[in-house]
């Protein structure tokens, strides 16, 4: 199976270029998202001056229990992934299941972060859009979906979401195969051609042994 590592800031359209992805892949895909597995709760050193949290650093993540599900499903193995309440800022105590496929789409804004996650993916790639695009996106959906005010998402991005962006977001770019733009459509195309691709070389393969 092919574990598929999609990295990008908050706004970056990671969830709509993986869905564009999976629905052209032949083969039947799985989808991880990296927001499901914040911290139920998060370190005391990432509790800023105002009593909100740092959301966008490393350590706002369980590494260990992401770490272990993409192993799981890189053995062929289900998982429960965790759920998580934006607007509570919490994770809820239901899960889902995650059943192991032949390509694992994973996505989320540190998702080429840990060399060992690295390591296990098979294809990585980074979102680059433009800052202003990311702040404008991020602004509606947390504002629409999530339940914040523009006053808050606002702050958050300037205390935390822009710094942490970065200090730790734009520089894995360097880990990513190739790096995507805002129009995603012919890259996901070609995403998905590539592990159609290699699909076919390992059934052909299988088929000659």
């Amino acid at each position: 199976m092919y574990i598929i590592a999609i990295c990008g800031g908050s706004g970056s359209g990671k969830t709509t270029f993986t869905d564009k992805v999976r629905k052209e892949v032949k083969e039947e895909v799985s989808v991880l998202h990296m927001d499901s597995y914040y911290l139920p709760n998060l370190p005391k050193e990432l509790k800023l001056n105002n009593g909100q949290f740092n959301y966008d650093h490393p350590d706002a993540f369980d590494w260990k229990l992401l770490n272990g599900h993409l192993e799981s499903l890189k053995k062929g193995k289900s998982v429960d992934s965790p759920l998580y309440d934006f607007k509570k800022n919490s994770r809820l105590k239901k899960t889902v299941k995650i059943k192991p496929s032949s390509v694992v789409l994973f996505e989320g804004i540190f998702s080429l972060y840990d060399e060992k996650i690295r390591k296990l993916s098979d294809i990585t790639a980074f979102l680059h859009v433009e800052a202003d695009i990311r702040f404008i996106r991020r602004l509606h959906r947390d504002v629409e979906e999530r339940g914040r005010s523009l006053d808050s998402v606002i702050t958050q991005y300037y205390e935390t979401v822009r710094p942490m962006y970065q200090k730790y977001l734009d520089p894995q770019r360097l880990f990513a195969d190739f790096i995507v733009g805002e129009e995603t459509d012919i890259a996901a195309g070609i995403l998905a051609a590539k592990v159609n691709h290699l699909q076919s070389l390992k059934k052909r393969k299988n088929r000659n042994k």
